[in-house]
């Protein structure tokens, strides 16, 4: 995948934006060209499990109180 070809500059600011409540998916593929899904897989790969879980919980809690985000 795209992911793998990423610097550590690059990839931290991506998971910084995706653990952030503040930027969306859409933001993410405009700066960097990565969609959801991608985002998702790199940040199971480079989360711990348990960080993993915690904010795919957080990202549908907050998806089912708000209409737009992520």
């Amino acid at each position: 995948m795209k992911y793998q070809l990423l610097d550590p500059a690059t990839l931290g600011e991506i998971i910084e934006m995706a653990l952030s409540d503040h930027s969306s998916f859409d933001q993410i593929r405009t700066l960097h060209g990565l969609g959801p899904d991608e985002v998702k897989a790199l940040m199971r790969q480079n989360l711990k499990a348990g960080s993993y879980r915690a904010w795919r919980r957080r990202l549908r809690a907050f998806a089912d109180r708000r209409e737009a985000y992520k």
